[in-house]
């Protein structure tokens, strides 16, 4: 891939913070889109989606973006204020930052703006590709609002790619860094039925995915950002157990869930979304960790 100057939001969070040194690495000239005021000789544009504020002389000339910003989903039970936010700082940025990429003179080629596969809802056994339909819930209902807001930069000529994103594997962060403290304890466990599935991509490899966007010019609209081998919560909870040497006897049924976590457990915890990677698959990505015990071997780092 050519060397680029992309700008980069949400680039303090899990997968962006991993981003933009992995992006350097290739040669690429990183600026960050930041809330904060921007640090002398640090390469920051200032911007602020609540007031609509936007530096956006300063995005002149970019070759492309990657747009990760958004309300950390899985902190804290969702109030009707959490659930504001986390609409909100997809929507609401997505909106600000298309309308002003749409009013550029030189706008980038590509936008790659993240989503995620909650975008399908709770589908059981049902195997879905970027074809099937929106599903119900919540968050379904953000994705799909969060995606229709690049329309500005689409209709500007921009390539915009929607990665969807899974259960991201890292043990430095995302939900497999929660998980190993209790399943190190030995206190692991099924989620409700366990039969419940599960897509997830591995930290690596949803870098060389956004790369891959970046890169591909076939690429555009909804791209599932998942391996192509999803587990049950079963399955899951078996193989990490096994890698860690843990029992994995404990179990906690829907309704506990539900006390416990409130909403989150059936929109995150206990829905079934097996979904297929197939736009990647066309165009020759190629992943680096396709299977489960491979993925959480490396994120372990064994």
């Amino acid at each position: 891939m050519a060397q680029l100057h992309i700008l980069v939001t949400g680039s303090t969070g899990f997968v962006g913070s991993a981003l933009v040194p992995f992006l350097a690495a290739g040669g690429h000239r990183v600026t960050r889109l930041v809330r904060a005021t921007p640090e002398h000789g640090i390469a920051e544009v200032q911007w602020d989606p609540e007031a609509g504020v936007m530096d956006i002389a300063r995005l002149e000339g970019l070759d492309a973006v990657v747009h990760l910003a958004g309300e950390n989903i899985a902190t804290g039970r969702w109030t009707a204020e959490k659930k504001a936010k986390i609409r909100d700082s997809r929507v609401g940025g997505t909106r600000l930052l298309c309308d002003s990429l749409a009013g550029l003179k030189q706008p980038p080629k590509v936008m790659v703006c993240a989503s995620a596969i909650g975008y399908y809802g709770d589908r059981g056994d049902e195997l879905l590709t970027e074809e099937s339909a929106p599903g119900t819930g919540f968050l379904a209902g953000v994705c799909c609002e969060w995606e229709a807001e690049a329309k500005p930069a689409v209709q500007k000529g921009i390539r915009v790619v929607h990665p969807r994103f899974g259960m991201v594997l890292s043990g430095a962060g995302g939900a497999l860094a929660k998980l190993l403290p209790p399943f190190r304890m030995g206190l692991g466990g099924v989620l409700g039925t366990g039969r419940q599935y599960i897509s997830w991509i591995a930290l690596d490899d949803l870098l060389g995915v956004i790369a891959h966007a970046l890169a591909t010019e076939a690429l555009q609209g909804p791209v599932n950002a998942v391996t192509p081998n999803p587990v049950t919560n079963q399955e899951f909870t078996q193989t990490l157990g096994r890698l860690l040497s843990r029992v994995t006897l404990f179990s906690m049924p829907a309704v506990a869930a539900r006390l416990a976590f409130g909403e989150i457990a059936d929109e995150v915890l206990l829905a079934s979304q097996r979904v297929q990677p197939t736009r990647l698959l066309a165009t020759g990505y190629r992943f680096c960790y396709p299977d489960l015990e491979g993925a959480l071997r490396h994120s372990l780092g064994e």
